[in-house]
């Protein structure tokens, strides 16, 4: 006789973006979970589309985990990037001094919202040989090759399936393309796996000479190392599937030979008043600033209170409905508790702020 978990267990289905719809959860493992989720790049303070993506999947997370499987949360940590480095020389600090600092506060705001620590969070820096090693491989499987500027670039032309993640077709792709040529690219597409060293950058030593690696290079390396060459979710902000998904597709599968990750979910963007955030747009918001209007749970249940996969339109108004929402539901559940003589323990502000305790009256009554 199945349990009820069991059953929703075995009817588990997930909307995959590599295959466009909805399929049912099959875990490489029985029973087992390896989830990995691209995370910040620690520059300065996490904003709510960060927050928005991160609550997402500390839901499935949490889901999974109460449906019985043992889950491997993997979410890494980006330390080494462009904008790191630009932003410790405009500020006159050691990058390692700016990212630990940015760090500290990400988990911090992670924390305010309740969300639980991942069960691995590998830094960029700690896995420059995992990345090396990859790359190696790219290289005599040629997929790779070397620039004359001594850059090492991925060759998108000798992958067969570049695009299947984001359904582009790569010659659709260059015929209308506006990406600046570099001269030392063979397709404007590729992309670099290892950067030669320039002045006054952190460095290291490499076969290719000195230098750091590319972004994309790194979620391939760390998810390898810490799920195996084949993993269960694949997650980050819709965003990320092109480009930065597309290419760990590529330069992941080239290298292993395997099925990168059998499943794919991106979470959708976030407006602010009806448009797109941007920092341009002077519309950006920080979850610190938020969570100094609004109580954190008040966040976190605007948050889930839509499919992870749509857009939500956050504003002042969005966040003052949810809040009284939650107030209400609270309300409820306290009256609820006090019919069977018991206690529950919620935020009084929640309770004081809800609308009144006859509409929770009314709701039990009925």
């Amino acid at each position: 006789m199945t349990t009820p978990l069991a059953d929703a267990m075995s009817q588990l289905a997930i909307y995959d973006s590599l295959t466009g719809g909805k399929r049912q959860f099959v875990p490489l493992k029985s029973g087992q979970v390896g989830m990995y989720v691209c995370g910040m790049t620690v520059y300065d303070y996490c904003h709510i589309g960060h927050a928005r993506m991160m609550i997402g999947f500390d839901m499935v997370v949490r889901w999974l985990t109460q449906l019985g499987y043992d889950v491997n949360y993997v979410r890494n940590i980006t330390d080494i990037d462009d904008k790191i480095i630009a932003r410790a020389a405009e500020n006159g600090e050691e990058i390692g001094t700016l990212t630990q600092r940015f760090i500290e506060a990400m988990h911090e705001d992670f924390a305010a919202l309740g969300c639980l620590a991942p069960d691995a969070e590998p830094r960029a820096t700690d896995h420059i040989d995992d990345m090396q090693h990859m790359i190696e491989t790219l290289v005599t499987g040629n997929y790779a090759y070397t620039g004359d500027n001594g850059d090492v670039y991925y060759a998108v032309d000798n992958f067969a399936d570049y695009g299947k993640l984001s359904k582009r077709n790569l010659d659709e792709m260059q015929a209308g393309s506006r990406v600046d040529v570099e001269n030392d690219k063979r397709n404007p597409f590729d992309f670099v796996l290892w950067k030669a060293a320039k002045p006054n950058e952190p460095q290291w030593a490499s076969p290719w000479g000195q230098g750091r690696p590319g972004w994309h290079i790194e979620c391939s390396a760390m998810s390898t190392k810490c799920l195996g060459s084949t993993f269960d979710i694949h997650g980050g902000g819709h965003d990320l599937q092109f480009p930065h998904h597309e290419n760990e597709i590529a330069q992941s599968e080239a290298a292993t030979g395997c099925e990168y990750a059998r499943n794919w979910m991106h979470v959708g963007f976030i407006n602010v008043d009806g448009e797109k955030m941007s920092k341009s747009l002077a519309n950006f918001s920080t979850i610190r600033d938020v969570i100094a209007k609004y109580l954190p749970e008040t966040v976190r249940f605007f948050l889930l209170s839509s499919h992870y996969r749509s857009q939500v339109n956050f504003s002042d108004n969005a966040l003052d409905e949810a809040h009284n929402s939650l107030s209400r539901l609270y309300n409820v559940l306290k009256l609820a508790e006090q019919q069977k003589g018991q206690t529950l323990v919620v935020s009084d502000t929640l309770i004081n702020d809800a609308y009144s305790s006859s509409a929770g009256q009314d709701f039990i009554k009925a």
